[in-house]
C-alpha cells in the first residue's frame, strides 16, 4: 500500500500530549517536513522546551500510532526528529540575524579531538531535524573538509540582494565552510595574523548561511588572534571546552574556560567535553580501558562548577569515519554514535538554560587604552 501525508497526520490525530490533552496534529506539534521515501517515514514533533518530561512517552506513542494506522512494514524507529520552541531569538540588526544559537567548540591545547567533537556535534543537532551551519575557524589546520569527505569541494558565490555572497558546501545536512576549500590541501597556511583573521570574517559575512538553529564554530586550539576576531565579530551564545582526562589537558582547559568567562570576554561556558575519556574494543563494547587517566574531565567540570556534558569514548571507528568523511555521529546505534546523540541532547539543554536565563550576549568591545 502506498503512503501518503495523509495517512500520516490521520494516525498522529489518534496520539494525544499529556500536557493539553490535545492530539498532535491540533496541538500544532508535528512539523511540516513530512518525508516519506517508500516505506521510511520521517518527521519532526515540536515541543515547548527540550527537556520536556513526556518526550520519550509521546515519540514512542507517535511510533506505535504509524505501525497501527499507516502499515507495521513502516520504517518509523528512530526517524521521529525532536525540535524545541525555545530556541533565541535572533537580535534585530546584529551579523547574522537569521542564526538562532552560535556555539563555539574550543581547547585549550591540540590533540584532544576538539574538530571531531565540533564536527560530530553539528551532525549529532542535525540529525534531531535542526538547520546546522559549522565554521571550521582553525584557520591553520583546518580538517572539517577531510571529515566530510568534501577535500575537493570548491564554494562558489551567487549574487543575492545586489551583493556576491559565498554559498556553503552542504552535507549530511549541515551547511560547511572552511579556510581549506580556498587553498591547496597539501601546503601549509603561512599568513599573518590581520590576513587570517580578516580570511575568517569573510567566511562569516560574506557567505550566505540563511536560517540556521546552531552555528558550530571549531575554533583552532589555545588562545590567538581568531579568537579575539570571533568574539569581536559574532555574538556567541555560549562555548564548549573540550578536553581529555590528562593533567596538561586539564590544565589548558582552565585556560580555555577562562578565556571566555574573564570580565573581558565573557562569553557563556554551556560546559565541558571530555574526549577519549576511555578506549572500548568494538568487539568488547562493556569494557572500558581508561588509558589517559579516569574521569579527569568530569573532576574539573565538578571543580569549577560547569556543566558535564559528555564523555566521549576511544573506539576505533571514530577515527576510521573522520579519515573517510562519514562521521560516527551518523551511526547512532554505535557505542561513539550513542555518545555523539546524548552530547547534542545536552546540549540542546544547555542552550535552552543560558538563553532562559541569561541576557543575549554581545559582541567584545576591545578599547585600545
Amino acid at each position: 500500500m502506498a503512503i501518503y501525508p495523509k495517512l500520516i497526520t490521520d494516525a498522529l490525530r489518534k496520539v494525544r500530549y499529556p500536557g493539553n490533552g490535545k492530539d498532535l496534529i491540533s496541538a500544532e506539534m508535528v512539523g511540516d517536513d513530512i518525508r516519506i521515501d517508500g516505506n521510511k517515514v520521517s518527521f519532526s514533533l515540536i515541543f515547548e522546551k527540550p527537556n520536556d518530561p513526556f518526550m520519550k512517552s509521546v515519540v514512542k506513542a507517535a511510533e506505535t500510532a504509524i505501525l497501527t494506522y499507516v502499515g507495521e512494514d513502516t520504517d518509523i524507529k528512530g526517524n521521529i526528529h525532536i525540535k524545541s520552541k525555545q530556541l533565541q531569538q535572533p537580535e534585530p540588526g546584529k551579523l547574522l540575524p537569521q542564526v538562532k544559537n552560535i556555539i563555539a567548540v574550543s581547547s585549550g591545547k591540540g590533540g584532544v579531538g576538539k574538530s571531531t567533537v565540533a564536527a560530530n556535534l553539528a551532525v549529532a543537532l542535525a540529525q534531531k531535524g535542526y538547520k546546522v551551519g559549522l565554521l571550521d575557524a582553525d584557520i591553520f589546520g583546518p580538517s572539517v573538509p577531510k571529515m566530510f569527505g568534501v577535500e575537493d569541494a570548491r564554494p562558489f558565490a551567487e549574487e543575492i540582494n545586489g551583493k556576491d555572497m559565498i554559498v556553503p558546501v552542504e552535507k549530511y545536512g549541515i551547511k560547511i565552510l572552511s579556510i581549506g576549500f580556498f587553498v591547496d590541501k597539501d601546503s601549509a597556511v603561512v599568513w599573518r595574523g590581520g590576513m587570517a583573521s580578516n580570511a575568517l570574517k569573510q567566511l562569516i559575512a560574506d557567505a550566505n548561511w540563511d536560517e540556521l538553529d546552531y552555528f558550530v564554530l571549531d575554533l583552532p586550539p589555545g588562545t590567538s588572534d581568531i579568537h579575539l576576531t570571533l568574539v569581536q565579530t559574532l555574538a556567541i551564545s555560549g562555548a564548549i571546552v573540550v578536553t581529555t582526562p590528562q593533567e596538561v589537558a586539564l590544565a589548558d582547559a582552565r585556560k580555555g574556560i577562562d578565556m571566555f568567562t574573564n570580565d573581558k570576554v565573557h562569553v557563556p561556558v554551556l560546559g565541558l567535553v571530555e574526549n577519549m575519556a576511555w578506549f572500548t574494543p568494538a568487539e568488547l563494547p562493556e569494557n572500558k580501558y581508561f588509558i589517559f587517566g579516569k574521569e579527569g574531565g568530569k573532576k574539573l567540570a565538578e571543580s569549577l562548577g560547569v556543566r558535564l556534558l559528555g564523555q566521549i569514548p576511544i573506539v576505533q571507528s571514530i577515527c576510521e569515519g573522520g579519515d573517510k568523511g562519514v562521521p560516527v555521529a551518523l551511526s547512532p546505534n554505535t557505542i561513539t554514535g550513542k555518545a555523539f546523540e546524548k552530547l547534542a541532547e545536552q546540549v540542546i539543554i544547555a542552550v535552552d538554560e543560558r538563553n532562559s536565563s541569561l541576557p543575549p550576549t554581545h559582541i567584545v568591545e576591545v578599547s585600545n587604552k
